[in-house]
């Protein structure tokens, strides 16, 4: 018996589900070259015939509108999106996957068979019956963005994440995007060409790319050309194009007397080259239109009512803070070291090496693991696997052959230190 196959939901030629299809416009407007990063990526097509090609970030960085220009950009790709509420169990991903796949290629399939979701052979199985069928130059590219989302508890622990295969028939390429992890952790086992690009080793483009995502809010669309109707040269901007939200930010950082180019500046600084903070900052101007607004909290419309406070927080921003801290601390978890340690980062103003904290105070610039243990008075033990929890939500850095941590950002240190995190008695924080 065979389960009947549901093609999901789709808006356009392209075949992906409704859903997925909403964020990608959402996570690709208003996007910005990253053209290092596109650069990376069919250099790797190129030169290997099937592989996985992985992007890194932290949250925010920009890693989910990366993948939504790209698919944007090439319709064949295959996509999926593990962020999303539901749709981060592995069955989920095999049946929607799947279906995606038969519909797109019109596979000879009238239904699922009932054991499609157990293990990767069906999967697989489809992946080689496409890749047989391709043409030299043709390519199949599954794109799927928040491989960190996955709940792991949806399949045996010793398979490879969303059952991803170990091996790939020619042509069949995989595209991921993830937050910063632990190798031995990667959930993956793969025999077969992989390549990962992490965004934090690129500062100098990130900042170009943030400067520029600045400016597309500060210079005027050009109309386009058309002719006819009364002698017009251009065609006036639609609604939706973007030329009014432009606009309307000029005029508010000029009726404020905010100089553009300090403003520029002083939020790309700000920013520690993260789009997230970047948009929910500009989001909550209330001159910025209501299209790049869509998505935003309502509450965020006229957030910004007086001069710009760099360090008033947008709701939205807020709750996405508040989604981070939840996810570092889940309710069945031990928080014993953890909100210690929590607490040591916060009071950091850089990043810091567990060895450096127990030669010095907590107000020097770096700190290690040994140097947390030290302070908190736990073993070292204790600390790197509270830090091995957190490793997508901070930064590190080698100095003299030891590795430094930071929280990912620092608004986000600053947001969790007014949470009233309280750590146990034997730490009390100053």
């Amino acid at each position: 018996m065979n389960s009947p196959l549901k093609p999901p939901t789709a808006i356009n030629s392209r075949g992906h589900p409704r859903e997925f299809e909403q964020i990608i416009q959402e996570k690709s407007h208003n996007f910005v070259d990253r053209k290092f990063v596109f650069t990376a990526i069919n250099n790797f097509l190129h030169r290997h015939r099937h592989g996985y090609f992985t992007i890194i970030g932290a949250p925010g960085s920009g890693k989910s509108a990366i993948l939504a220009k790209y698919v944007t950009n090439n319709p064949q790709v295959i996509y999926y999106n593990a962020e999303l509420e539901g749709k981060n169990r592995a069955d989920e991903f095999l049946i929607n996957i799947c279906t995606q796949l038969i519909n797109q290629y019109s596979l000879n399939y009238a239904s699922l068979p009932d054991n499609a979701t157990e293990g990767s052979w069906f999967f697989s199985s489809l992946l080689q019956q496409i890749s047989d069928e391709l043409e030299s130059h043709q390519k199949l590219i599954i794109a799927i963005d928040g491989l960190n989302c996955i709940d792991r508890n949806s399949q045996p622990p010793s398979t490879n994440l969303f059952y991803l295969p170990r091996y790939l028939p020619d042509k069949v390429y995989f595209l991921l995007t993830r937050r910063p992890f632990l190798r031995e952790k990667s959930g993956l086992l793969i025999e077969t060409p992989s390549q990962s690009l992490d965004l934090a080793d690129y500062p100098e483009e990130n900042r170009r790319d943030i400067q520029a995502y600045i400016q597309n809010y500060l210079t005027p669309l050009t109309p386009l050309p058309y002719e006819g109707r009364g002698g017009q040269d251009y065609s006036p901007p639609l609604v939706g194009e973007g030329l009014g939200e432009r606009s309307n930010l000029k005029s508010w950082l000029s009726n404020h007397q905010i100089n553009e180019e300090e403003f520029c500046d002083r939020l790309t600084t700000l920013s520690e080259n993260n789009f997230m903070y970047l948009s929910q900052i500009i989001s909550a101007i209330p001159s910025v239109s209501f299209s790049t607004r869509r998505s935003a909290n309502a509450n965020a419309e006229n957030f910004y009512r007086e001069p710009f406070d760099y360090n008033q927080l947008p709701p939205d921003l807020e709750a996405y803070y508040q989604q981070h801290l939840h996810k570092m601390f889940p309710p069945e978890q031990d928080t014993e070291h953890s909100t210690d340690v929590l607490n040591v980062l916060i009071q950091q103003q850089k990043a810091i090496s567990v060895e450096a904290l127990a030669q010095s105070t907590l107000q020097q610039s770096s700190v290690t693991t040994a140097a947390i243990a030290q302070i908190i008075d736990t073993d070292e033990y204790e600390v790197e696997e509270v830090l091995e929890n957190w490793l997508e939500f901070l930064q590190q850095q080698k100095i003299a052959s030891e590795t430094h941590y930071s929280l990912y950002h620092s608004n986000f240190r600053d947001w969790l230190g007014k949470q009233q995190i309280k750590p146990s008695e034997k730490y009390p924080r100053t």
